[in-house]
């Protein structure tokens, strides 16, 4: 029989030094998918003045390029381990992959507002199935110990790498047509797609999980106030990158290449403190980290609000674009870590899926705010000031944590 083939996957070797081309050629292929799930998220941020223009969309209606794909992505993850469960990963991978594919072909023809979104939604359902499926994969592929933890880091760095590569290819392909926005990811999913055919090991036969009820976790106290820091972190996060692209291409007519190279600070810092994650909160404890990070972006939405009637680039936006990058460096990976330091193992798989879904609503929730905001006033001070009571909520919610115990295990927020 052909080893590829074999029911149960072959475990790589604990030591990074001894793996054979194989394993890494598997582990570059799924932190590849994660890129473009990542790319995804930001791809069309730079291009969403210029497709409203082209189409006759109103901020209103284009933001939900944005919106419409965490939807689809929270509206799936807590259903993503059935499906694996119900058909196996792999082939749950591979279906997410030529799906996403297939959507995103259909993005780069859509002639109206409709099924522009409706892709949007689609691919986000493919990332909520190929992002922490990939994990998954490489929790049961990569034996515990250097080997397991070298593979996660790499397939992390991967996904904050994804960011920004997103942004600037969003400048690149508006050089030709915003439509290239939503192209270019299918032939990339093409290959990886059939590489991944080749390398990802078979599931055991597939089984039906039981099912249970989500009371038990929601009574988790550091899950559920993980879940809403996170939830507040990421939707001021959002909220801002879509108030600062459209205050620069639209209100002060930069280009889209200006643009993009003005958002970097909002992306880079995270993408390089990612490999020193776990030193920082070993350092620092998850509670701490946590506090600070949802501190920061509380005071950069409050200085850019102050400053925003007068200020430009330098005196305003930058420095907002900083604290709220610096409150993601800070307590991301705490928060995800602290998620389910308390969920025993056995629930973690739910556990999971259920934090990334708040992760996720906070910019389904926070967009829409923002952009009827930014619609109905005149000017950005009512959204900013939306923007700094949705990181006040944050940084409440965090004391808590501080005022009951900061020494939490810090077990990561990966499926088990």
């Amino acid at each position: 029989m052909n080893p590829k083939h074999t029911s149960t996957p072959p475990d790589a070797d604990a030591d990074p030094g001894s793996w054979g081309a194989r394993w890494w050629t598997l582990l570059f292929v799924l932190s590849g998918n994660m890129v473009l799930d990542a790319v995804e998220v930001s791809v069309v941020l730079v291009a969403l003045p210029s497709i409203g223009a082209d189409l006759g969309l109103s901020l209103l209606s284009v933001q939900w390029l944005m919106s419409g794909f965490a939807l689809g992505f929270a509206a799936l993850l807590t259903l993503g381990p059935r499906v694996n469960a119900r058909f196996g990963r792999r082939r749950a991978y591979l279906g997410a992959m030529l799906v996403f594919a297939a959507a995103s072909v259909a993005g780069g023809f859509a002639e109206s507002e409709g099924p522009l979104i409706a892709t949007r939604v689609v691919k986000g359902f493919c990332a909520a199935l190929t992002a922490p499926t990939g994990l998954a994969i490489i929790s049961t592929t990569f034996q515990e110990g250097p080997g397991r933890r070298r593979a996660v880091s790499v397939y992390s760095l991967f996904g904050a790498v994804g960011f920004t590569v997103g942004v600037l290819l969003s400048a690149v392909a508006l050089e030709s047509s915003w439509r290239w926005t939503f192209l270019f990811p299918a032939p990339v999913a093409l290959l990886l797609f059939f590489l991944a055919m080749r390398l990802i090991p078979r599931d055991p036969d597939p089984a039906r999980v039981p099912s249970r009820g989500l009371a038990p976790l929601l009574r988790d106290g550091w899950l559920v106030r993980s879940g809403l820091g996170a939830a507040t972190l990421n939707g001021t996060y959002a909220g801002m990158l879509l108030l600062v692209t459209f205050l620069l291409q639209e209100r002060w007519g930069w280009s889209p290449w200006q643009c993009a190279l003005a958002l970097l600070p909002a992306c880079v810092p995270l993408a390089v403190a990612v490999p020193f994650a776990g030193r920082l909160v070993g350092r620092f404890g998850t509670a701490r980290l946590t506090a600070a990070g949802a501190l920061a972006p509380v005071i950069g939405c409050g200085l850019c609000l102050w400053r925003i009637a007068d200020g430009g680039y330098w005196t305003a936006v930058l420095p907002m674009l900083l604290l709220v990058e610096a409150g993601f460096v800070l307590s991301f990976a705490a928060l995800n870590m602290q998620a389910t330091s308390t969920v025993e193992a056995a629930d973690r798989a739910r556990a999971v899926p259920l934090y990334q879904t708040g992760v996720q609503l906070g910019g389904v929730l926070t967009l829409p705010l923002v952009a009827l905001l930014m619609t109905v006033y005149d000017g950005y001070s009512a959204a900013l000031s939306l923007l700094t009571a949705v990181g006040t909520v944050g940084f409440l919610i965090a004391l808590t944590g501080l005022r009951r115990d900061a020494a939490v295990p810090t077990r990561p927020a990966t499926p088990s």
